[in-house]
């Protein structure tokens, strides 16, 4: 596996998500991979396996959380949906005729897609967008841990939110750089 690195540039996120949209036929349901995935921190296995019925509710109504147990860690997991997600799954479903317990990242061949699908999906747009750093499925979840640190959380709190055992283990993981070490002393003139 290959070490792969967060998106950084907000511009590149946006770009990303226009040159899923614009993917005929599966263009909806691979913005929903990439804009959930930036905004949930979970791991692929985790996001791969969700079911119509873990993001909405008997009524048809979108949940206002997505509770699971990770695969990795046996661990349960609760986080509310924030608007983009939430806008991107009433897209989506829009565009599909949802049945509860069916994938909610369903393959052309009907069940939940692949890691090596999934992989394909994010770099094929990437490239689409002139992002030469190495963009994986871990991707997505560096990428909700680097924006979080950036928008002040804790370090603690995004230890905990993605489940490492200290705080170095997550500054290496999210890709705090010497570049973003330096802008701390440069940036505070006591």
């Amino acid at each position: 596996m290959e070490f792969v690195q967060p998106i950084r540039e907000i511009a590149q996120i946006e770009a990303i998500k226009k040159a899923l949209l614009d993917k005929r036929p599966y263009g909806l349901r691979d913005h929903l991979l990439f804009t959930l995935g930036i905004n949930s921190a979970l791991r692929i296995s985790d996001l791969l396996g969700l079911k119509i019925k873990d993001v909405v509710d008997s009524k048809g109504s979108i949940n206002g959380y997505i509770t699971l147990r990770e695969k990795k860690t046996g661990k349960s997991k609760a986080f509310p949906l924030n608007n983009n997600a939430v806008r991107a799954i009433k897209m989506y479903l829009q565009s599909i005729k949802p049945e509860p317990c069916e994938f909610l990242f369903r393959s052309k061949k009907g069940g939940a897609l692949t890691r090596q699908q999934a992989w394909h999906i994010l770099n094929e747009a990437a490239l689409m967008c002139g992002i030469v750093d190495k963009i994986g499925t871990h991707t997505l979840r560096k990428t909700f841990g680097y924006h979080a640190f950036k928008n002040g959380i804790g370090i603690e709190c995004l230890q905990t939110i993605l489940n490492h055992s200290s705080p170095g283990t997550t500054l290496r993981y999210i890709g705090i750089t010497q570049d973003d070490v330096d802008s701390v002393y440069m940036g505070l003139n006591l």
